[in-house]
């Protein structure tokens, strides 16, 4: 299998495994493991897994003052907090509304890059904006269909992932990668992040130690930190053989997946608000996204 077949299965399979990670985090948090314990582990399988990649390529890391500190940025706006307030928040809500809320990424993006004079408004962009905030609303407004009581209160905390991924794109954008491409930076950031996070995970008492019996949670944490290497790995392949605008649909791939993942591994359900609000995201992510250019996705 060559050229575009081959391209479309790579967008299929990179969504439809990138769309399990919600879930997976949601059984991962199931038996009480602390946000900051995970994330350090979280931090060294990416670590581990980016350096066997780049191995394989024969390629290192030159590192400089500069890209560290960029490489530190990223840990801490694109992962450490987006991750904690991903398990705190998963745990609270169902897998399938933290898919819906991840596809706010660009929607949250586009504001920033106005104000940082990246991008230019224009009315079909601002209409999206609009369909996220009315997608947003559905979701956690009065009405709410959510399954339990209270849970709309968590809403917020869940943005608080695809803020923070959006302000991430915006600094690549701005400042770019510094001449490493995107699995060096995953390696440093990575790295970065494991010595950010243990001083926290230690001093919170949320240490887990890897010599135990294993169980649903331990291999869903380890899946779901493999998958978000692995795909994110693919999808650059991917924007760089067929161009981003044609990767960059993977995120349409991702959130509907994620329902799909929510519905046979957890059992969930979604009453028709969800649906609309799903419909609505996704007319706001199709009128927000570039049409020429487009960051990476980030991991969620």
């Amino acid at each position: 299998m060559t050229g575009r077949p081959l391209f479309l299965a790579v967008l299929l399979g990179c969504g439809l495994a990138w769309g399990s990670t919600q879930s997976l985090g949601k059984i991962a948090v199931s038996t009480g493991y602390g946000p900051f314990g995970l994330l350090f582990w979280q931090f060294v399988v990416g670590a581990g897994l980016t350096g066997l990649l780049l191995a394989g390529r024969g390629r290192t890391v030159p590192v400089t003052r500069p890209r560290l500190a960029l490489a530190a940025a990223i840990a801490v706006v694109g992962s450490l907090i987006p991750g904690t307030t991903f398990y705190l928040s998963v745990e609270r809500l169902p897998a399938g509304i933290m898919s819906i809320l991840i596809s706010a990424v660009p929607l949250l993006a586009f504001p920033m890059a106005l104000a940082l004079r990246q991008d230019r408004v224009s009315a079909g962009r601002a209409m999206g904006l609009l369909c996220g905030v009315l997608g947003v609303a559905l979701i956690a407004g009065p009405s709410s269909s959510l399954p339990e009581a209270g849970q709309a209160a968590f809403i917020p905390l869940a943005l608080v992932g695809p803020l923070f991924y959006a302000m991430e794109s915006n600094l690549v954008a701005r400042w770019g990668l510094l001449g490493m491409d995107p699995l060096q930076v995953m390696l440093m950031a990575s790295l970065c992040g494991a010595v950010l996070v243990l001083p926290l995970t230690l001093g919170s008492g949320q240490w887990i130690d890897p010599v135990r019996a294993w169980g649903a949670a331990e291999w869903a944490f380890v899946a779901g930190a493999a998958v978000n290497v692995l795909t994110y790995a693919c999808y650059v392949w991917l924007a760089a053989q067929a161009g981003s605008t044609f990767a960059s649909q993977s995120s349409y791939i991702v959130t509907a997946a994620g329902l799909v993942w929510a519905m046979a591994l957890l059992g969930e359900s979604f009453p028709p608000t969800i649906w609309a609000a799903l419909a609505l995201m996704f007319a706001g992510l199709a009128l927000v996204s570039p049409r020429e250019r487009q960051p990476l996705p980030e991991r969620s």
